[in-house]
């Protein structure tokens, strides 16, 4: 069965890379993203609210998991992190397999994921795209946000893949230094690979 072509979309914070993914569904490419889909999991009604209230009971509320109550479990035993990921995980690839497979008619789609390669979800892509800037940049973004503060930023670094280590495993990379640049270079990887792909279509 012909499918669509997959790309993994992945970039460090602060690199533009909820926008770059914006702009594939802006332009029609069908995008799943993963922090979303966590998102809907943990709010109230949510599928991962049983089996993460089963490790943890203190984390859910009448508002859905209490991230900051995960969080506290997670820096007091070191076995936390793990269970919970085991717990949530497969609700994820779940969602992602529905989402793949209502995209069969699609050219092109996207999977937005943070820790692409860090989780070896990379290895479901044909190709993997990173967004990246100078880390200056990439720094004064960052602490622009509402509450950043330079120690959380480290801290969120130091759980990243560095960016250098992610463009080096990348089939694909776009510096995100403004919004024109950005839209016009998403465009043109569309038309590249939206290209290859009906050509493979014409050769099956």
């Amino acid at each position: 069965m012909i499918r669509p072509l997959i790309l993994g979309l992945t970039g460090s914070i602060g690199m533009g890379k909820s926008t770059t993914a914006a702009m594939f569904r802006d332009a029609g490419v069908p995008v799943w993203d993963a922090d979303a889909v966590v998102h809907r999991l943990y709010a109230p009604g949510g599928a991962a609210l049983a089996p993460v209230g089963a490790l943890c009971p203190d984390a859910v509320g009448p508002d859905g998991i209490d991230r900051d109550a995960l969080k506290r479990w997670i820096a007091s035993d070191a076995t936390a992190l793990a269970r919970i990921e085991a717990a949530v995980h497969p609700l994820v690839a779940r969602d992602r397999a529905a989402f793949l497979d209502a995209a069969q008619c699609a050219a092109l789609v996207v999977l937005d994921i943070p820790l692409l390669f860090e989780t070896g979800a990379d290895r479901l892509c044909d190709q993997t795209l990173v967004v990246s800037v100078p880390p200056e940049v990439q720094r004064a973004r960052v602490l622009a946000r509402p509450g950043m503060t330079e120690a959380q930023l480290q801290t969120i670094l130091s759980r990243q893949m560095p960016d250098a280590d992610k463009r080096a495993r990348a089939d694909l990379v776009i510096e995100t230094r403004d919004l024109d640049t950005t839209r016009a270079a998403v465009h043109d990887l569309i038309r590249q690979l939206t290209a290859s792909e009906q050509d493979d279509k014409d050769h099956a």
